[in-house]
Order: structure tokens, then sequence, then C-alpha cells
């Protein structure tokens, strides 16, 4: 069944979407991986380091809900092209930037574009993956946003020889822009009016969601009620991620005094395991709701296992000192965390499919808020405290907070429309 994923027209469309979470989150750990040469050129401390680690978090979370719902109303075709001309331009401004002002004012910049890209690619998901994929194909897409975060610290590393740091940013805006042309000359946001879907892959799809979201108002009040347990969950899950895709190859740098050519390859080695991790995570739940057909069992339990897994391997980083025992707890960490991803996304659109922009809107707000709070929290407590490793404990105690949030998800109750009496049943397996 997953082979189908990668076949055909919804294969290609899906492969696009994967691109875009690959380039974006490149786009997003470039400046962790250059965050030592940019600290020593610009005369940067650690709490301004963080600041301007954090500034993408800004843009990024106030911005994710307007972002989900232009998605759901002018379409995942247009608000992803315009988003993908923000964020590339933005990461071109990074390589001119002459302090920390223009510095957090091009980041600002790429949190502007990338806020709603998650959300819109969950809409355009919507349409264009079975039901019973969707676990799976929301864990494949972060598994290409880990994969990006494992590649991108010896992909700038090798850059910064040739083209300086500066360099670097210019050449990866230039890929972002690229990824727009591509997307705006393919996809369509009915699979219906694309020239090359086959009646066989139609006939897997959902019945296309587009035309009542337009004609109808949003229910926010119920859409918020249901919604906001998984929003929760998954700022626990946020904080933690961000402080790895902020902060990890400075923590090696200031915990071992390894160079940076080091601390980039043991960073990708620790994303590599994140990488597996989502894919595995999006199998599971899939699994556990062929298996059952409840989708409040195959989401909840599958987050529950991977936080607590989470949980338990990042605890050794606080009392092990061996830079290999870190590095694979940190490693073993990651992958548990990353395999509620698959289950995470899936969530909004089993709950409010005609909304799915929207609904994931506010569950990426979490992240944005996260992306702010957790790099800015880090930097603060280095300079206060000299350690390294102090700013996992709060994560660690997030991950438990999300194990008890967990049991409040209802992926088996769809939003009941305007207008219903109950809600709409899911469509079992098989029907």
């Amino acid at each position: 069944m997953k082979s189908r994923m990668f076949a055909g027209t919804t294969g290609k469309v899906f492969m696009l979407i994967c691109a875009m979470y690959f380039i974006e989150y490149v786009d997003r750990v470039n400046l962790s991986v250059a965050a030592p040469l940019i600290k020593s050129e610009l005369h940067l401390s650690n709490t301004q380091l963080g600041f301007a680690l954090s500034a993408f978090g800004y843009c990024y979370a106030l911005f994710q809900i307007v972002g989900g719902y232009a998605g759901d109303r002018f379409g995942p075709r247009k608000t992803l092209a315009f988003s993908g001309l923000l964020w590339g331009v933005g990461t071109l401004l990074t390589g001119v930037v002459g302090g920390l002002a223009t510095l957090v004012m091009a980041r600002m910049l790429v949190g502007l574009g990338e806020a709603g890209t998650i959300p819109t690619s969950t809409r355009a998901m919507t349409n264009w993956v079975p039901r019973a994929k969707r676990g799976f194909a929301q864990g494949f897409t972060h598994s290409a946003a880990r994969a990006a975060a494992a590649i991108t610290p010896p992909l700038v590393v090798l850059m910064i020889p040739l083209v300086g740091w500066r360099g670097a940013f210019v050449v990866l805006g230039c890929v972002s822009l690229c990824w727009v042309m591509a997307w705006i000359f393919y996809f369509r946001d009915d699979p219906r009016k694309h020239r090359s879907i086959t009646p066989e892959e139609l006939s897997e799809l959902e019945i296309y969601a587009d035309s009542r979201t337009r004609n109808k108002n949003v229910p926010w009040g119920p859409l918020i009620r249901r919604i906001m347990p998984v929003t929760l969950v998954f700022f626990c899950h946020a904080w933690t991620l961000w402080l790895y895709l902020s902060w990890l190859p400075t923590f090696f740098v200031g915990s071992y005094g390894i160079d940076l050519k080091h601390s980039a390859l043991f960073t990708s080695g620790v994303f590599l395991a994140g990488v597996i991790g989502d894919t595995a995570g999006g199998l599971l739940t899939d699994a556990i709701y062929r298996r059952t057909g409840n989708l409040k069992v195959a989401r909840r339990n599958a987050i529950i296992f991977g936080f607590t897994g989470s949980l338990i391997l990042l605890s050794g980083v606080v009392f092990i000192h061996d830079q290999t025992l870190i590095t694979l707890c940190l490693a073993g960490a990651l992958f548990f965390l990353e395999m509620t991803e698959g289950p995470i996304w899936a969530v909004p659109i089993d709950v409010a499919p005609a909304y799915a922009g929207v609904a994931s809107g506010f569950v990426s707000t979490a992240a944005g808020l996260a992306a702010i709070a957790s790099p800015a929290a880090f930097g603060i407590i280095t300079d206060l405290t000299g350690s390294y490793r102090l700013p996992f404990v709060l994560s660690i105690f997030l991950l438990a907070v999300g194990i008890v949030l967990s049991f409040w998800i209802r992926a088996d109750r769809p939003l009941q429309e305007p207008g219903e009496s109950a809600p709409r049943p899911l469509k079992t397996l098989g029907t």
C-alpha cells in the first residue's frame, strides 16, 4: 500500500510536498549550523544569539492560523507559492546581514514565509492522500524535514570554505525559489483538475472538500475546543525539537570544545535517527488503525509510546558525560520524539477535514511559540549557569506533561458541521 504513495500523479504531488518540507527545514537549520561563525563575526553573546535563533518563531507563531486560513480560502497552490517566495527571499537576505537587527529581521521574514506551510500542505494532503495512509504521509513528510536537519550541518560546513557562510545562505535561498516554480507548474488544488490523474487514483481519494470550506464560515469555537488537546501536546513536542534544531551544534562545541566540522557530524548523526523515527511513527499509527479500526487508539497510543521513549533517553543527557553515549542518547530520544509527528499531524485531518488548514494552523502555532521560547530559554540558562545540560531538564518535564495531555485527544470524533445534530461518523476501513 505504501508504494502507491510514490507512484503516479499522486506520488509526484506527494514528493513535491516532501521536497518543500526538506527545503524549508534546510532554511530553518542552516542558521544554527553557522551560528558559531555568525556569533564571532557579529560579536554576539549567547543571549543575543538565542534571540536571533528564536526570531524565526515570532512571525512563524503569529501567522500560522492566518496561513492555514489562507490555504483553506485560496487553496494550497497559491498559498504555498507565495510562502515559498517569502522564505526564499528571507534566506537570501540572511547572507547580507550586518548585525543583530538585520539578522533578526531576515529570520523573521523566513518565519513569515514558512508560517502556514505545514497547515496548508496538510490541507493539500487532505485532498491528495487517502485516510488510511495519512499517518504514513505525515510521518514521511516530516522524515524529509529531519533528513534536511541531518544533511544541512555537513552541507553548510562544506559550502562555507567555498562561498563563506553568507554565500551558503544565498545558494540555499535560490534553491527555495526553484521549488516555487516547480510547485506552480505541477500542483493543482483539486486532484480531478490535474491532467495526469487517473480514475484509479481518484477512486482512492476522499470527496474534494474545497467548496464546502469556501462557502461556510469556520466554526471557530467548536474547532478550537476539538483541536486544543493535540495543540498542547505538540507544544511539548516542539519545545524539545527546537532545542535540537537551534542549539545542538553549539551544545557539542560548548560542552566538548570540538570544532564546527566535527559538531556538524555529531548533529547529523542525531538527526538521522529522527528521519527514521518520523516514518516509523507514521507506520505505527496506521498499523494500529488497520488492526483496531479506532482512530483514538491509533493516534493516542503512538504518541504516548514516542513521548515515553524520548523522556527516558533524554534523561541520560543530564548525568552521562561521555560524548559518544550522549550522542546515542540524544539520537534515541529524537527517534522516539519524532515517532509522534505522524500521529499528531494526522489528527487535524481526522477531526476537521474541511477545515484542515485552520485546524493545522493551531497545531503549528504551538510549534511557533516553542520556536520562540525554547531557543531563547536555552541561551539564557546557559549564560546564567554556564551549563549546556540544564535546559534539557525542562524538556523532560514537558514530555511528561505531553503524555498526560494525550489522553484528551479524540481523533475518532469528527468536528460537527454547522446545522448537523450529531458528529458525522468516520468512514470505517474497507468501506
